[in-house]
């Protein structure tokens, strides 16, 4: 949002100020957690850090931080910080209204900005842009006071970094579609599912995980403005963050892979075996997943991932794995979708699942209809609120971050009409 557009009611401070009213529902709104360089620099360094806002030198530099508040009311902001030489003119937004502070000194302070009248409950974002300063930067930020009849206990923000949590709410929540398979019977050996992306719904770090099991996940990610990823990993039954942990007897064997697939080992959320294509897939398009699961001898279960180009009109085979100490058919089918990339949390994102299929060891097609939505950590403690998922018409949906406010419930059940076509799949020209 450009500074010229903004209506402003200009005052400057040059000590600390306080108001009148009682600071009883006052709350500091760490930036380490809450907020993002929404609009960069073209050669800045600007950054969140856990501390707060570092690097801030350029004037076309927007940070936007992020609180949901559940009633209306005066919303009344101050602002955390010091400016390490000379002085400096601060704006700060919400909804297009803004107020204009000038701050200075090497010491911390905290500042007074101004009230705003927030007329509904929801998400309220909150824009700092510098308009001029004297020093090398504006100011280094650390947090924002908030407090007023908006604030109070169920104003929802990431509260501390325990247990790496601004790390994990400026991810976003992540949230996950649970298949009942209930009525499949215990001996699924293949599972189909597809996958479509709204056009401007697959920001940078998105994984749109599409078939999960109980030991791996499979599923197409957004990895640079110039790389996407079809990526298929499976854990190891030892349990460990480090690959180089795992002894030779627990490791991930790889069987075999496709054209051009990478192959390895992945750590620090578990460890196991990792495969990904490189692929150029587009928002847009439904691509089409199948994934096997087979016990074999030596307590091993094979496991092997295929995945359907559309824009090749085939099937691809991504890899086929080997796990240890394990004998089953696939178990707990899921999906989910996460944001991997901090930097990107404050951008929506949303996916369509949909046309589930399991097919037994005997050969029977049957029909996954229902599912439990559910979200992680993040999402059950309540410190981001902007995620969804269900049914529209035919096909499951899931979407999070953007600080949308028409959250779902979690654990509720959703359910949609039968998939009018089962898979017609040549499994023997499947690689």
């Amino acid at each position: 949002m450009k500074i010229k557009h903004l209506v402003y009611v200009a005052f400057s401070i040059m000590t600390c100020n306080c108001y009148s009213q009682s600071l009883t529902n006052k709350m500091l709104i760490p930036l380490g957690g809450n907020s993002w360089v929404t609009v960069k620099a073209k050669n800045g360094k600007e950054e969140v850090t856990n501390k707060g806002w570092k690097n801030w030198e350029h004037s076309d530099v927007v940070w936007s931080t992020y609180i949901k508040i559940n009633t209306p009311g005066v919303l009344k902001v101050s602002v955390a910080l010091a400016v390490p030489e000379g002085k400096s003119k601060i704006a700060c937004s919400i909804e297009r209204e803004s107020k204009i502070i000038t701050v200075a000194g090497k010491g911390k302070k905290e500042y007074a900005v101004g009230e705003w009248k927030i007329a509904k409950a929801g998400y309220v974002k909150i824009d700092m842009k510098g308009i001029a300063k004297t020093g090398k930067v504006f100011a280094d930020v650390s947090e924002l006071p908030v407090e007023g009849t908006a604030v109070n206990e169920q104003t929802a923000f990431v509260k501390n970094n325990d247990d790496n949590y601004f790390y994990w709410g400026r991810r976003g929540p992540s949230v996950h579609l649970n298949y009942d398979i209930s009525e499949a019977g215990d001996d699924i050996e293949w599972f189909y599912n597809e996958i479509t992306v709204p056009v401007g719904s697959d920001p940078i770090g998105s994984y749109f995980m599409t078939n999960g099991f109980g030991e791996g996940y499979f599923g197409i990610q957004v990895n640079s403005p110039t790389e996407r990823r079809i990526l298929f990993s499976v854990w190891s039954p030892f349990n460990t963050d480090d690959p180089k942990e795992i002894p030779a007897d627990k490791k991930i064997l790889m069987l075999k892979k496709g054209k051009g697939v990478h192959t390895g080992e992945f750590g620090n959320e578990g460890s196991g075996g990792q495969s990904y294509l490189k692929y150029n897939w587009k928002a847009g398009e439904t691509y089409k997943f199948l994934l096997r699961a087979e016990p074999v001898g030596n307590n091993y279960t094979n496991y092997t991932a295929y995945f359907y180009a559309v824009e090749e009109k085939q099937w691809l085979l991504i890899a086929c794995f080997s796990r240890p100490a394990t004998h089953t058919y696939l178990t707990h089918l899921h999906s989910f979708l996460e944001n991997f990339d901090p930097l990107t949390g404050y951008i929506s994102r949303k996916a369509w699942y949909h046309n589930q299929w399991v097919k037994t060891k005997a050969g029977e097609w049957k029909a996954i209809t229902k599912m439990l939505f559910t979200g992680d950590a993040t999402a059950g403690k309540g410190y981001r609120l902007d995620y969804a998922g269900g049914a529209e018409g035919d096909k499951f949906y899931l979407r999070n971050c953007g600080f949308f406010n028409d959250n779902t419930v979690l654990k509720t059940k959703f359910s949609h009409t039968t998939p009018a076509k089962m898979p017609e799949i040549n499994f023997s020209d499947l690689q």
